[in-house]
């Protein structure tokens, strides 16, 4: 006989089962316990709060789903940081958590990777809850497998443009008076690298940070999990050029990169490409590198692999904003079709 199944929501990660907090790892960084908790401190917005509905049956965690509440209303407790969201699910867990979401007409699921494994079960949990799910491109993701590859390989493999440039600019580098490059990981290192961070993120063309204070704030819980690379390329004892990598379990990520743009010249960014990419290639072996969020044309050619990352609009059907987006997904539909 199937056991009866409970839902319960936690407000923070470390409020969460063992058990539960296990299983919500399993997904890599983007599912960690030391990502929720930066998250939770830095990234959510005001009036909102995060949370995690666990899913137990015979008093077993068979679905755990991160999640930010705003009055009745629940989506996915995403950022503009987040590269995968893949929360744990099983079709009852993704019924039962449905189920919490009619309440609020709309659910909002996105960062989802397009070859997801629980992607088939979660959807039909949520329509067993009476919810239509409405699907949407959410952004690209640039990667390779690298395995086995070394620098020279890897820079072999390169298109002929890309590859001379980055040859000709690391011998311009080489050559440079003063020049010096920096990998900065140890918690001891942190106060510097925030400040070097900041120092070339205030110079840079980047516009503001939704989240101001949540970059720096992952890099020290990086550092405290040994994971933190930040690459600081510098000219003269002035930092130029830095860029996040996270390397877990194999993985590489880049997850925020800035240059000074008075230092145009000397192509910064490209440098510090190389230098960070030549070193997790040799020295450390990593079996993947991964260009983060978006479809950058640079990306491009320093991988060759692109993955979809989809989201999708749980919709009830019997409340006024579900109906509402139900009406807009229509319109839509009949404007394609008359454009065609």
């Amino acid at each position: 006989m199937r056991g009866m199944r409970s839902v319960h929501v936690y407000d923070s990660v470390a409020e969460l089962p063992s058990e539960a907090l296990t299983a919500l790892g399993i997904g890599g960084l983007f599912s960690s316990a030391a990502w929720w908790g930066v998250v939770e401190k830095h990234a959510v917005p005001a009036g909102a709060s995060a949370g995690y509905v666990v899913v137990a049956q015979d008093d077993a965690a068979i679905g755990v789903v991160p999640i930010l509440r705003r009055g009745r209303r629940i989506d996915a407790l995403t950022t503009p940081y987040t590269c995968v969201y893949t929360p744990v699910v099983t079709e009852a867990a993704a019924e039962s958590f449905g189920r919490a979401c009619r309440g609020g007409g709309v659910c909002r699921i996105d960062s989802i990777p397009m070859e997801w494994d629980d992607l088939a079960p979660f959807l039909a949990g949520a329509r067993r809850a009476g919810l239509v799910p409405l699907r949407f491109d959410h952004f690209g993701n640039w990667s390779q497998d690298v395995r086995d590859m070394g620098w020279n390989a890897y820079l072999a493999a390169r298109p002929g443009a890309l590859r001379e440039t980055i040859r000709r600019r690391l011998r311009q580098a080489e050559k440079l008076a003063g020049a010096r490059f920096d990998i900065l990981g140890a918690p001891a290192e942190m106060d510097r690298a925030a400040a070097v961070y900041e120092d070339v993120y205030a110079r840079s063309w980047k516009t503001p940070e939704p989240f101001p204070s949540f970059n720096v704030a992952l890099m020290r819980a990086m550092a405290d999990q040994g994971v933190l690379r930040l690459g600081v390329w510098s000219i003269d004892a002035t930092p130029v050029a830095v860029q996040m990598w996270i390397v877990w379990d194999g993985e590489a990520i880049v997850l925020k990169l800035a240059h000074d743009e008075a230092f145009k010249a000397h192509s910064p960014g490209t440098v510090l490409t190389a230098l960070m990419l030549r070193h997790l290639l040799d020295q450390e072996a990593v079996r993947r590198i991964d260009f983060g969020r978006g479809d950058d044309s640079y990306k491009q050619g320093w991988v060759s692999e692109r993955r979809q990352r989809i989201g999708f609009l749980l919709t009830n059907p019997w409340h006024p904003r579900g109906l509402a987006e139900l009406g807009h997904a229509a319109a839509g539909r009949i404007r394609r079709a008359l454009r065609r």
